[in-house]
C-alpha cells in the first residue's frame, strides 16, 4: 500500500519503520525536514511535497494535536482519503486532557477535514511499543483499538494493524475515541506519571 505519514516524532518514526519493514511503500512529510530525510535514509521511504503526500492511499497522522488540522489543510483537497488520527488531546504536561465527554480529538478532526474518512486507531500504544513491534514475548500481541464512521475505511486499517502483527479490537463508531483517547491518557499516566514504563502496555492485550 502507498502511505504517507505526516510526522516525523516518536510515532511518526515507529510508523515509518514498521511500514516500510512491512512491505509498503511509504513517504513522509514533515515540518522537520532533516528529521524526515533521516528516518527516508534509515527505512527507505521517501520525503515528498504536500501535492505529493495527499495522493497517498492512506495518510497516518503522527503529529501532535494542536497540529493536526494544519497539517491536513496543507495538503489540499483529501476527499476520500482514509485517514488514521492517531492523536490525543493531553495537556502541557501529558498527564491530562484538554476536550473530552461530549466530543474528542477525532471527531473535532473530521469535522474541521469533512471529505476525509477519518479513522481512530493507534493512539494507545506507546511509540516504543509500536517500534519494537506487536509482538509483546510470551504469545503476547499487542491490541490496536480502531474506532471509525466509515466502514471500508475502518476495514482497511483493520487490515493494515493485523498485517502489522497487532491484534485488533471494534472500537464502534468514531465518537468511542472519547474513551480511547482518555484510554491513552491512563497508559501515558501508568507509563511515566506513575513510573511503570512503557513495558506495561500489556495491560491492553486482547486475545480473539
Amino acid at each position: 500500500m502507498n502511505i504517507t505519514v505526516i510526522g516525523s516524532g516518536n510515532m511518526g518514526a515507529a510508523f515509518v519503520k514498521q511500514l516500510t519493514q512491512a512491505g509498503h511503500t511509504v513517504s513522509i512529510i514533515s515540518r522537520n525536514a532533516a528529521k524526515a530525510q533521516e528516518l527516508a535514509a534509515t527505512y527507505g521511504a521517501r520525503v515528498v511535497t504536500p501535492a505529493e503526500a495527499a495522493k497517498a492511499e492512506l495518510l497516518v497522522l503522527a503529529t501532535g494535536f494542536a497540529d493536526a488540522v494544519p497539517a491536513l489543510s496543507a495538503l489540499g483537497d483529501l476527499t476520500g482519503k482514509t485517514v488514521i488520527d492517531i492523536t490525543n488531546p493531553l495537556t502541557a504536561d501529558y498527564m491530562g486532557l484538554t476536550i473530552g465527554h461530549s466530543t474528542s480529538a477525532a471527531e473535532q478532526i473530521a469535522a474541521a477535514v469533512p471529505g476525509a474518512r477519518v479513522v481512530k486507531a493507534f493512539n494507545t500504544l506507546f511509540a516504543q511499543v509500536l517500534g519494537a513491534g506487536a509482538d509483546l514475548g510470551n504469545g503476547q500481541t499487542a491490541t490496536v483499538f480502531v474506532a471509525a464512521d466509515d466502514g471500508a475505511a475502518k476495514q482497511v486499517v483493520v487490515g493494515l494493524a493485523q498485517g502489522l502483527g497487532f491484534s485488533v479490537v471494534d472500537a464502534g463508531a468514531l465518537k468511542n475515541a472519547r474513551y480511547l483517547e482518555p484510554l491513552a491518557g491512563l497508559n501515558i499516566y501508568l507509563g511515566y506519571g506513575a513510573g511503570l514504563g512503557t513495558n506495561m502496555a500489556p495491560t491492553w492485550i486482547h486475545k480473539a
